[in-house]
Order: C-alpha cells, then sequence, then structure tokens
C-alpha cells in the first residue's frame, strides 16, 4: 500500500485534523489529531486507527504502523 492510500483510509473512517504519515512501504510512522480521541487511553487511540484499516493490519498490507494521537488540545500545548 501507498502512504496516499493509508492516509486516506485513516481520513476516511476518523475525523482528522491533521495527519501525516510516513514510512517505507513496510513499516509506517504516523501522527493524527482527532477530536474523537477526546478521553481515550493511548491503546484505545491506537484501536480506533487500526479500525480504520481493518482487514490490511490482518493480512500483512499493513505490516506495521506506529501511531502518535493526539486530541486538539494536547497537539495544541505541544512545542511546534
Amino acid at each position: 500500500m501507498t502512504a496516499d492510500q493509508i492516509r486516506d483510509m485513516i481520513a476516511a473512517g476518523l475525523l482528522c485534523e491533521h495527519i501525516t504519515l510516513n514510512g517505507d512501504g513496510r513499516h509506517w510512522f504516523t501522527t493524527i489529531v482527532s477530536p474523537a480521541f477526546e478521553g481515550k487511553r493511548a491503546i484505545q487511540r491506537h484501536q480506533m486507527v487500526y479500525a480504520t484499516l481493518g482487514e490490511k493490519m490482518k493480512t500483512d498490507e499493513v505490516h506495521a504502523l506506529s501511531i502518535k494521537a493526539y486530541t486538539p488540545a494536547e497537539w495544541a500545548a505541544l512545542p511546534q
């Protein structure tokens, strides 16, 4: 899968204010900012992102995905 395909799948399944995705075709790194993460623990946030990719995670089309998931307030508080 390409970065654009993965980014589009995540954005289609999760309201994102910001999303970046980088990788080598097998190992991906993403930063996502979503109001949907409010009140969720890190594992819940990751599960929400994995759910947008569905079977792609299970069939190894997306081999590894490292996720940084922030609420808009958390993102705004980070040094930019």
